[in-house]
């Protein structure tokens, strides 16, 4: 490999930019948006891609001349980078595995606390001044089926656990301790809780249709803090204002910011929240620092963690 002062960083920014440390100086740092990222790509050595909500990667990638070696994204998903051409190359691509695990597993174990203990309710009852006494769930001893096997999915059912729910995690594949997607159908109608934590592929978009909200017993609650299009969310707002589940919260959705006049935002039953299940105070610094570690390896032509099996869409698990 070239003296790292040769090397090409590119950056697709977005507010705040991230802070590259000791990177600053040693590494020439381009910075693009979408409207410059193709006529940049061919002068990239590498390209960290910090607006992980752009798509601008997928609609790039296929011009014309070199394309960076490596492409970083800032996020656990990378279905907003995949297109044909990048998939077919030679670059390898990593993602920020492990900053989210634990904020998400932490989002997802306060929404089951919430909605068995009616929290939303409370607060509405307060807000009106109404004082009504009710009952509500336990949360040991209840049953959670979670979809997605990596790190926060493992993560989730470890928390969950510790609430004294019975856990069952599925993933792609059946291994130890996981489920196979075969199995997923026998498993919700069985669940009290469902949490879809599954990477975007062609194989897991739409997987939570009317079929899978029906197969749900009334008592279910169902919430995804994976991807949006992971969830057919007419299938899930009719769902809900049948009684088919007894809830549900959603972080992500198909159409991000959720628009002022989507019929999700007054759904009965439905907890909205924008995005932000993985973000806690300092995560971009984080994901900052995880890149310049990253980066050291890369230009010592180390191997690198969190590559991404471009054809599955996600990080396979070794273990």
């Amino acid at each position: 490999m070239s003296e790292e002062t040769e090397e090409t960083l590119l950056v697709l920014d977005a507010d705040p930019p991230p802070r590259l440390g000791r990177l600053t100086g040693r590494v020439r740092i381009l910075h693009g948006d979408e409207n410059t990222l193709a006529r940049q790509l061919p002068l990239a050595d590498v390209l960290l891609v910090w607006d992980f909500t752009s798509d601008a990667v997928r609609r790039a990638w296929p011009g014309d001349g070199p394309r960076p070696r490596w492409v970083h994204t800032a996020s656990a998903g990378v279905d907003h980078l995949m297109c044909r051409e990048l998939i077919e190359s030679d670059t390898v691509v990593t993602n920020a595995r492990g900053i989210f695990d634990l904020p998400i597993a932490e989002y997802v174990s306060g929404l089951v606390i919430a909605m068995a203990k009616d929290l939303p309710g409370t607060m509405e009852l307060q807000r009106q001044r109404r004082w009504r006494h009710r009952e509500t769930l336990r949360v040991a001893g209840s049953r959670a089926v979670i979809v997605g096997s990596g790190p926060i999915g493992r993560e989730i059912a470890r928390l969950l656990k510790a609430l004294g729910i019975v856990t069952a995690l599925v993933g792609r594949t059946e291994r130890p301790g996981v489920h196979g997607a075969h199995e997923l159908t026998p498993l919700l109608s069985r669940a009290d809780w469902v949490v879809c934590a599954a990477p975007l592929t062609d194989a897991t978009r739409g997987m939570f249709d009317a079929a899978a909200f029906d197969a749900m017993p009334p008592s279910a609650r169902f919430i995804n803090v994976g991807r949006g299009p992971l969830v057919v969310e007419d299938d899930l707002v009719a769902a809900l204002r049948k009684r088919w589940i007894a809830g549900a919260a959603l972080d992500v959705f198909g159409e991000e910011p959720l628009p002022p006049d989507s019929p999700l935002w007054d759904v009965p039953g439905l907890i909205v929240s924008p995005h932000m299940s993985g973000d806690t105070v300092g995560w971009r610094d984080e994901l900052g620092a995880q890149f310049v570690e990253l980066y050291e390896l890369w230009a010592s032509g180390s191997p690198l963690p969190n590559v991404v099996d471009k054809k599955r869409g996600y990080v396979p698990m070794h273990d």
